[in-house]
């Protein structure tokens, strides 16, 4: 008997996770593992970095694992950290273009997302 009323409540518990899951995807949240349901604080666009001088290098980096707009505000800080590079994030890309008025070494680009918590696929 217990293990019939065990196997409800789970049933009803897993029932009830696939349902916020659904309508949540249904209404357009992009991150449905953020406390604020994609509309995070944290989620206004960042203010563009501008570079010291000419941009003389570009770069493409293709990354994974971003789901919201504040997991974009992660990167673009990463990258804007680094410095001589200035970075424009996308979501729906899943891409940042960094602008460099230096020579940066790719790993270093690398190490900025990873360290932010993201992998990065490709850089270009």
């Amino acid at each position: 008997m217990a293990d019939i009323i065990a196997v409800i409540i789970l049933a009803a518990l897993v029932g009830a996770a696939v349902a916020y899951i659904v309508r949540a995807k249904r209404s357009g949240v992009k991150c449905i593992g953020c406390p604020a349901g994609g509309s995070c604080p944290g989620s206004k666009k960042m203010p563009e970095k501008k570079l010291r001088g000419r941009a003389t290098g570009h770069y493409t980096i293709k990354i994974s694992g971003m789901q919201c707009q504040n997991c974009v505000n992660s990167v673009a800080r990463a990258l804007n950290a680094v410095d001589g590079a200035a970075a424009k994030v996308s979501l729906k890309d899943s891409s940042a273009k960094v602008s460099c008025d230096r020579k940066i070494d790719r790993d270093e680009l690398r190490r900025a997302v990873e360290e932010a918590g993201f992998q990065v696929v490709s850089i270009s």
